[in-house]
């Protein structure tokens, strides 16, 4: 269990860090997201394919459905194809938009747009509701996959963070700040990265961006009995906590995709966590190479165990997804998929994929 005195202790501490002089972050708001007030987003995805032969692609649509952080609205599109259609991966329910052109199309296009409602999210450690998970999402959740295994060097490593910790949460707090403080983001990653765990426990190397430190903290929970879940998504406004990093940058948000993680834990439910994004506000937060102690990473370090800001959309939770109609599978299903004449395009290359998304506050 967790002492009450020593919550408010670290959280008055942390409320310090934000306000001390000279440190740069006294001008922004103090980072504490809190469930509030619902805004409603559109985000139009537009994907043009180019190349002969047979075309098809899959587009990721609003899957995640928890009534206390995201509401998926409606989703429709426009296709001059042979068939689209909404389809649903039987294993995680992810939701995507297959679409199969016409042998011998000129300029095969899509264009999906999709509605839905956020807010920001943070779980009360002081209180709970006693949720109960069912037996077979338990297993689903615990359960390794090909790139997130959960025994070996991914187990020992785990016990080895969170060794002297008797509960869950406690288990969970402990390899989180084992993330944060032995990985570092990678500039150098293409897109958000693989998720290849073991790869990255056995060479040494933790970089990575954020389908890799995540996927790493979530296999690393797993393995110690606590089931975890990656969600796969996108960026789809600012932050409105003052920080750069954490935020889409403009109504383009083409390159904006980020996946976040989230923890079971028994009296609370589904939590939020994003140990990856603790590593980003490092890197990327002006002025760039900030130090562990800087308040805005001190600040960060402690709201992602626990909250996060409604400013992000999370698709899906899906795994070594086998597209359907296709030969081909993905790690994850964030990023629009297409193939031309049975070869399965670069998704991290939207110049030449040429595919678009945008992303719109709906105020009225």
């Amino acid at each position: 269990m967790i002492d009450r005195r020593d919550m408010l202790r670290v959280g008055a501490a942390a409320g310090a860090a934000l306000l001390m002089p000279g440190r740069g972050f006294a001008q922004a708001a103090a980072f504490a997201p809190k469930p509030g007030q619902w805004r409603d987003f559109e985000v139009v995805t537009r994907l043009e394919l180019t190349g002969q032969g047979r075309s098809q692609a899959w587009i990721p649509l609003p899957s995640v459905d928890q009534q206390d952080w995201i509401r998926p609205g409606k989703s429709d599109w426009t296709a001059d194809a042979v068939s689209a259609e909404l389809v649903r991966d039987p294993k995680y329910g992810a939701q995507m938009l297959h679409v199969v052109f016409r042998e011998g199309e000129a300029a095969p296009a899509v264009e999906v747009r999709s509605r839905f409602a956020l807010r920001d999210r943070a779980e009360d450690f002081l209180a709970g509701e006693k949720p109960v998970l069912a037996e077979a999402e338990r297993k689903l959740y615990l359960e390794a996959t090909e790139l997130m295994p959960t025994d070996g060097i991914v187990r020992e490593t785990a016990e080895k963070a969170a060794a002297g910790k008797a509960s869950d949460i406690e288990k969970a707090r402990a390899i989180y700040q084992w993330v944060v403080a032995n990985t570092f983001r990678d500039a150098r990653t293409r897109g958000c990265g693989t998720g290849d765990v073991a790869s990255m426990l056995r060479t040494g190397n933790l970089g990575g961006k954020c389908a890799d430190l995540n996927a790493l903290y979530v296999a690393l929970v797993r393995s110690v009995g606590i089931p975890a879940r990656d969600i796969y998504g996108i960026r789809v406004a600012p932050s409105r906590f003052g920080y750069a990093s954490l935020g889409a940058g403009s109504a383009t948000i083409t390159k904006a995709q980020h996946c976040r993680a989230e923890i079971w834990l028994e009296g609370h439910g589904w939590v939020a966590t994003d140990p990856a994004d603790v590593r980003k506000v490092v890197l990327e937060e002006p002025p760039g190479n900030n130090a562990i102690d800087n308040p805005k990473v001190v600040a960060a370090r402690e709201t992602l165990f626990g909250a996060w800001e409604g400013n992000w959309l999370g698709y899906n939770m899906a795994h070594d997804l086998e597209l359907p109609g296709s030969k081909h599978r993905v790690a994850f299903l964030m990023y629009p998929q297409a193939e031309v004449a049975g070869a399965l395009l670069d998704c991290l290359d939207p110049d030449s994929f040429k595919y678009t998304i945008k992303s719109a506050e709906i105020t009225a």
